[in-house]
Formats: C-alpha cells, structure tokens, sequence
C-alpha cells in the first residue's frame, strides 16, 4: 500500500482554496493538512476554526489538523466542533499532554501527538498507546519551504518498531521538506502518511505531484 497523501493548504492559493483543495482530492489524496499557528509557539501566524468549518462540506477528504500553538487544550473543542478529522497537538506545547489527548479522544476523533526535530521518541512513550497517529516533524515548525532534515528518519524507524513491537495502531506521519525522494526514504523507514505543501503546491500541477508520491511508495 503506498503512503497517504496529505497536501497543506499552507502551501495552496488562498483566493482559489476551493479549487485547489478539489484538485488534489480528484488526483488520489487522503487527508489535508491544516497547519493551525498562533504567533506564539511559532513566529507564523495562520488559520483559526473557520477555516476548518468552512472546509468541512466541500471535501471528503480527512481534515488532519496540525495545532502549533501554546496550550492546545485551550481550542480542542472549538476544533473540533468546527469539524476536525484528526487533531494533533505537540508534546512541546502543553504541560498535560496526556490531559490533552484525552481530550481529544473523548469527542471521539483521531487523536495526534507531534514531536519536533530535537525532541526524542523516548518523550513520548508514555501516549503512544492512545493516539491514532505519532507526527515526526521533519524541518523545524512554522514556515514552509524548507529542506527535510534527515536524522528525523530514524526516529520515524523508531516508532515503527515500537508500533510493531507492542502492537500499537497509530500511523507515522512526515511533516516537512516532503518530495518524491524524502517522502520514498521516509516510507521505507516506516512513515505512512505524508504532509507535502510546497512540493505539491507548485503551482505547475499539483495533481502529478500527488500521483508521484504515490507513485515511489508502491
């Protein structure tokens, strides 16, 4: 099974959302990735619940939504009222991070942990067996653009092995420098979903991109 797409609207023409967020739902991605940055936890600043409300009914494709923002407990429920698929908040952010996932399962959606390059898999052994998905950020949070950071690889082969080992159930999400070449390295250390925006977001043509990663994960 090849890898699951999850193309960023960070990276996506904000005047044409709608068009752009059906282009890549037509070439075959599974999920969109909503970075959500309050100007605190990273310097940028970007969607709030709106988005995500306004998202919810012109796609059916699962609304991953990325919180880097401090104290994520403080808008778990606005996002998920607002129609969150998965909710992921980093262990970087929150003092209850246990607290905060529990949160999130028990308005019965996906549950995420994130951790940020610096920060071990050893951090978040504790949680892993309640969430439905572990994100490896692989470039450092807030901006895109930027180049994947390979030493992230092994801790991606890391929780593989523990999701093996104790028979977890979470998927292995890559956030950053996502192309055809990282995301196939990434995949066969254990990754199974990927967030690409710029590499996507070309503006030459996102549907091919789409394919293409699809296409190196067979």
């Amino acid at each position: 099974m090849s890898i699951k797409v999850a193309p960023s609207i960070l990276a996506a023409d904000y005047l044409n959302l709608e068009q752009d967020v059906k282009l890549v739902e037509k070439a075959g991605a599974e999920y969109l990735h909503i970075d959500v940055m309050d100007g605190m936890f990273v310097p940028s600043i970007s969607y709030g619940p709106g988005w995500v409300k306004a998202l919810k009914p012109k796609t059916n494709m699962v609304l991953d939504v990325h919180l880097m923002v401090e104290q994520p407990e403080r808008y778990i429920d606005t996002f998920v009222e607002a129609g969150a698929d998965i909710l992921g908040v980093h262990y970087e952010a929150t003092q209850h991070l246990h607290r905060a996932l529990q949160q999130i399962n028990e308005h019965g959606i996906k549950s995420e942990v994130v951790i940020n390059p610096a920060t071990p898999v050893s951090s978040i052994a504790p949680v892993l067996h309640m969430v439905d998905q572990v994100l490896v950020m692989t470039v450092n949070p807030g901006f895109g653009g930027q180049k994947f950071l390979p030493e992230t690889l092994a801790k991606i082969a890391e929780l593989s092995e523990l999701k093996t080992k104790n028979g977890y159930h979470y998927d292995i999400e890559i956030d950053g420098g996502a192309n055809d070449e990282t995301t196939k390295l990434a995949y066969e250390a254990g990754a199974t979903v990927a967030v690409a925006g710029s590499y996507v977001y070309d503006k030459v043509d996102p549907a091919a991109k789409v394919a293409r990663l699809k296409e190196v994960t067979k």
